[in-house]
């Protein structure tokens, strides 16, 4: 079985475990806060994919490490250390957080502008954009980029909404220079 569908596997199990003990929220952020550890630490991801390390030292540093965290949670990580599958930890959550999503009618987006988003723009780009992709509304993912100039880019999924001054005055500069 490959690493991507074992991994949707997991994720569908791990979704369908949080809606039926309705503990969906809580298990999302803690998820959310374990892809940035996983992800944002090598040493992290080296240690616990370690062959080195024995299984039952692994399961007490989870235990250890993720004490506060949600016990749906740590049990996943628990079994993922019995199944040798804690290496796909990052692709578990990617796809469960797309299964989430899609149950709330929610998509993730990234908006470039020259400055910080307030929480009414925020608001009025994912209640025109959310209605492009056929969702309720966009979890907005705000990342400042000076080299647009003025307007916005919108990423949401692989679809992209570029209404920046950079790309209007590189689209002019191609039509005066044929």
């Amino acid at each position: 079985m490959s690493n991507l569908t074992a991994a949707k596997r997991y994720a569908i199990a791990l979704f369908e475990l949080a809606q039926q003990k309705n503990e969906l929220p809580s298990v999302e952020n803690d998820l959310r806060e374990l892809k940035l550890v996983w992800n944002g630490n090598k040493e992290v991801k080296t240690l616990f994919t370690s062959p080195k390390l024995s299984l039952d030292k692994k399961k007490a540093l989870i235990r250890d490490i993720f004490k506060d965290a949600n016990p749906i949670v740590i049990h996943t990580l628990l079994v993922l250390i019995d199944k040798k599958r804690l290496g796909e930890v990052s692709d578990i959550i990617t796809e469960f957080m797309a299964l989430s999503n899609e149950a709330k009618g929610i998509a993730d987006a990234k908006v470039y502008t020259t400055r910080e988003l307030s929480e009414e723009e925020r608001g009025k780009v994912s209640s025109a954009f959310a209605k492009n992709v056929g969702k309720q509304s966009l979890r907005i993912q705000n990342i400042v980029d000076p080299s647009i100039i003025g307007g916005m880019r919108v990423q949401i999924g692989n679809r992209i909404y570029d209404s920046s001054l950079s790309t209007k005055l590189d689209r002019l500069k191609r039509n005066l220079i044929g």
